[in-house]
């Protein structure tokens, strides 16, 4: 027969190796859940996207301010031409014509246009990010490039000739975002361009990358 102290160390270690069983069996789905969700995770997707949709617009409105300065353009003619929009025509003279009886300042209503436009970005931005995270985890800077770019044109045909040709004579009586005059179209697909390859380049950071340590047991 078996002493008490030797029972007792037997029981002892069979509580140790079942405590070590539940370690390991809980350490096994903890990284079944994260292997299930680190290939594409929209959520996370959605809100990284949100936020360098705001900075791909930045640099989008940055570029476009510089071009408009060297042709000898208003720096937020982009703007303007947006703002048509809700404004209609008078948007295109904003801070240009002379100062009349306006509840609000011409500087303002810019102010709140650009603000309008970066906010518009990081909704776009989060689509985008969506796309990309889908399409080209892990792939080369030229394919998301690519992909950034086609995603980018497709957006501005769709908005710009599938939706505001009509939508703006309807709502505000003229066509000025999509009239060549006011905007032509190379400045169109152009600014598209450059938020889109800005999030291409940006979009590996908004990527989902689980942080696991595995458990060691003496």
């Amino acid at each position: 027969m078996h002493s008490v102290p030797s029972k007792q160390q037997e029981f002892d270690a069979l509580q140790q190796r079942v405590a070590e069983l539940e370690r390991e069996l809980a350490a096994a789905q903890v990284d079944d859940s994260w292997r299930l969700s680190a290939g594409f995770y929209p959520a996370y997707a959605a809100t990284t996207g949100f936020l360098l949709g705001g900075v791909a617009a930045v640099v989008a409105l940055t570029v476009n301010i510089v071009g408009a300065m060297l042709v000898g353009r208003h720096p937020f003619e982009l703007i303007r031409v947006y703002l048509t929009f809700p404004l209609g025509e008078h948007a295109l003279v904003l801070t240009s014509a002379p100062a009349g009886p306006t509840a609000i300042d011409d500087r303002m209503i810019l102010l709140m246009g650009i603000c309008l436009y970066i906010g518009t970005g990081m909704l776009i931005g989060s689509l985008f990010q969506l796309i990309l995270s889908y399409w080209t985890r892990g792939r080369s800077l030229g394919v998301r490039l690519v992909c950034a770019s086609l995603t980018a044109l497709a957006i501005w045909l769709v908005n710009f000739y599938g939706i505001l040709i009509w939508l703006q004579p309807l709502v505000c009586g003229g066509n000025w975002i999509v009239n060549p005059q006011y905007h032509p179209i190379w400045v169109a697909a152009g600014t598209h361009l450059v938020f889109g390859c800005t999030m291409g380049l940006l979009s590996p950071l908004g990527e989902f990358q689980p942080v696991l340590k595995s458990m060691e047991h003496s």
